[in-house]
């Protein structure tokens, strides 16, 4: 059931503007509510690193230690002024804070602190804050609760602390709901200033609230709807999907996002529903296109992405994890009603689609307006996989058959794909590459062109007309991670997060 509340919130310092942009630079995961990854502006070229800062303060082995980082970061926040907020995981196994740079500098402008701590998981969790139209900057506090911070640009601003569940009930019972409630997902806000973010919550907590999505409303007003009911009321559903960003339909008026039985290696659906009143609409169990039901991850970072005609695309694993289809899942594909299923992409697993405009793409002859962009790595030693790691974009409305499925699916054509530069010796493939260390790839429209992150410490800008990696920047030695997202800023400054470090790179 849903619940609602009003919560007491602070005048807005920077009211909203008639005619003002509804795109900001970057607003968090995927850059927009639709999770695009879409640029607003162009990239400079990439010959230097302008600055660095640290995302994580106690990475496992320390900076350029050795063994694999399992951690998911959240994604940078880019102002229209070039401020760039930074989620930073301060602990080695817990807690974060947010710092304000000058993009143009790199300049240290103030830090946020937040009680915020992890729900129980197995690799660690995105801290995902979101920065919304007003300039109002929303990240994860304890107990469930949502701070904001106005303002961002300057080194104070208006400050508060929302429970959706409401604010008299979290100040009658702080350290019991602290315990009892935890954001699980990065936080999204629409046009109009919303946001919305994954919770789970221990049954009898003293808030009355069952595991699922919350919204709290530009006014202050919280609501919420369990994972169960988005299902349908499957009683084996105990959560939003872990990491899972919401997001919205084009017109704004839906909300998507998948749910789960909260395992590692589980099974979900993938729901929509009202966006102001958070009443489910549909659901769809997430299927294997060859058969069985498809495997969802608590590891995984998997967020829809709304194209622009409406279709929706998400990430799972295959349903005989992970050796049927190589560890490489599929790119689920489904009409905005998500009662019809289309075209999948033959990758998925930790991977969020990004939109690559048509035009963007000069070697493409198809019908579509819009191709997809997704990691496409072909893990050495699973099933038939040799190590070659590439990244692709596809058509969603042409399809061919998938070389590495059996039984043999029909999956999104591929337009165009890169592989990897650097070998990885030593565990007998000899043309196996380096991973593609994205979730969600940052595309530049107007240079056609896309920053993408490798495991091999190299930032690279993919070039769509002559598909090539045209420019690359060393950030470290390089090192396995969990995937984490790329940017662009209001400058044209990429942003790269490699070995628990955020680059700053430009021309």
């Amino acid at each position: 059931m849903e619940i609602r509340h009003s919560v007491l919130f602070l005048t807005l310092t920077a009211p909203f503007l008639q005619g003002q942009s509804l795109t900001l630079p970057w607003n968090g995961y995927g850059h927009d509510a639709q999770h695009t990854a879409s640029s607003a502006t162009a990239a400079q070229p990439l010959n230097a690193i302008h600055w660095s800062t640290p995302v994580d303060l106690n990475p496992p082995g320390g900076t350029g230690g050795a063994g694999d980082l399992l951690i998911h970061y959240g994604s940078p926040m880019i102002t229209a002024a070039n401020t760039v907020l930074v989620p930073v995981k301060t602990g080695e196994l817990d807690g974060f804070q947010i710092q304000a740079f000058s993009g143009a500098s790199g300049a240290s402008l103030y830090t946020l602190a937040t009680d915020y701590s992890l729900p129980p998981h197995d690799w660690t969790l995105a801290f995902g804050p979101t920065l919304s139209v007003r300039n109002r900057l929303y990240y994860p506090g304890a107990g469930g609760t949502v701070y904001y911070r106005d303002q961002v640009d300057s080194a104070s601003g208006a400050t508060g602390q929302i429970a959706f569940y409401g604010n008299a009930v979290y100040g009658g019972n702080q350290a019991a709901l602290n315990a009892a409630i935890q954001i699980s997902t990065p936080l999204v806000t629409d046009r109009y200033g919303d946001i919305y973010f994954g919770f789970v919550a221990t049954p009898g907590n003293a808030a009355g609230v069952t595991s699922g999505i919350a919204r709290i409303s530009f006014t202050g007003a919280g609501s919420w709807m369990s994972a169960q009911a988005l299902a349908g009321g499957d009683p084996n559903i105990t959560q939003v999907s872990t990491n899972c960003a919401p997001a919205l339909s084009v017109d704004q008026r839906t909300v998507y996002v998948a749910v789960s039985n909260g395992a590692q290696w589980g099974y979900g659906y993938l729901t929509s529903m009202s966006a102001t009143t958070l009443k489910p609409i549909a659901n769809v169990l997430l299927n294997d296109p060859t058969g069985g039901i498809a495997t969802v991850s608590s590891d995984s970072s998997a967020s829809p992405t709304v194209g622009p005609d409406g279709d929706v695309y998400y990430g799972v694993l295959e349903s005989n994890c992970c050796t049927a289809h190589n560890d490489r899942g599929w790119m689920l594909h489904f009409d905005a009603t998500l009662s019809q299923t289309k075209i999948p992409g033959s990758f998925g697993w930790d991977a969020t689609a990004a939109i690559v405009p048509a035009r963007a793409v000069p070697s493409y002859q198809g019908t579509s307006t819009y191709l997809i962009l997704t990691k496409y790595n072909n893990y050495a030693g699973l099933g038939t996989g040799d190590g070659v790691n590439k990244v692709a974009i596809l058509d969603p409305k042409a399809s061919f058959a998938d070389p590495y499925s059996s039984p043999q699916a029909q999956v999104m054509q591929e337009v165009i794909t890169v592989a990897g530069v650097t070998p990885v010796p030593g565990i007998g493939f000899p043309n196996a590459v380096t991973e593609w260390c994205i979730n969600s790839a940052a595309v530049d429209p107007y240079t056609k062109s896309a920053i993408i992150n490798n495991e091999d410490g190299v930032v690279y800008r993919w070039d769509f007309t002559s598909n090539t990696l045209s420019q690359r920047v060393v950030l470290t030695a390089g090192r396995g991670e969990a995937y984490s997202p790329t940017a662009i800023g209001a400058d044209g400054t990429a942003y790269a997060i490699n070995d628990a470090i955020l680059f700053a790179v430009g021309r």
